[in-house]
């Protein structure tokens, strides 16, 4: 704090210039890595996994993707498949499979899925978990779907009630754990443009040389 009637310090800048127009610090160079994104419905994950790609140059790789191609594999459109996948557990275990596969053989990729986290694992460099209030979401959900806030809210509880459940069954994870990520945010809390930076300022300052340890992915079934 500046006392009254004395002359502050000068500021010295440590930040590099952004170099490609936005607010970001210079981009790591020849590092592969596999970065995870995941969070709740609502809570940007999709939005910021996409930017955050693109900042380093990584392959985008979402569930929803993967669910896509698997609905046009067996000639469904998405809505029939995930009306089919409500009835088919094998349905979300052959789409985790392949995030799973992507995880252990391949670099340079974000992967973005509730379970990103938790099946990429060791692989991960790092682990991300964006989220927010319910309540936040519900309103973004209903923007987004052209729906009323109270019916994005309830049919959000009721498919975050089922995925935990199910999450559970098939492979012993606690979705409500958060111990493996390694930084968590509440999108809520900061603009849409924030959030995307802060990701970004996290891949760029980590230090290998400095890393004491991630947080083991223990006691997960990899039962496809």
């Amino acid at each position: 704090m500046v006392k009254k009637g004395s002359t502050p310090a000068p500021l010295t800048d440590t930040h590099q210039p952004p170099t490609n127009g936005n607010d970001f610090p210079p981009l790591r160079e020849n590092i592969a890595m596999l970065l995870t994104v995941s969070g709740p419905p609502g809570s940007g994950k999709s939005t910021n996994a996409e930017l955050l790609a693109q900042r380093f140059d990584l392959e985008h790789i979402s569930g929803g993707d993967i669910f896509r191609e698997l609905a046009d594999e067996r000639g469904y459109t998405p809505v029939e498949f995930n009306e089919l996948a409500e009835e088919e557990a094998q349905i979300d275990k052959d789409l985790d499979r392949r995030l799973r596969t992507i995880a252990t053989n391949q670099d340079d990729v974000l992967l973005e899925s509730r379970l990103a986290g938790w099946l990429a694992a060791e692989h991960a460099d790092l682990r991300f978990w964006l989220d927010a209030p319910l309540s936040v979401r519900a309103e973004r959900i209903a923007d987004r779907e052209d729906k009323t806030v109270e019916t994005a809210r309830a049919v959000t509880e009721r498919r975050e009630e089922s995925e935990a459940k199910r999450y559970q069954d098939l492979y012993d994870i606690d979705i409500s754990d958060l111990t493996i990520y390694d930084a968590t945010f509440n999108t809520a809390r900061w603009g849409e443009m924030t959030v995307p930076d802060l990701l970004a300022q996290a891949v760029e300052r980590y230090d290998v040389d400095e890393d004491e340890g991630k947080q083991p992915v223990e006691g997960v079934r990899y039962d496809f």
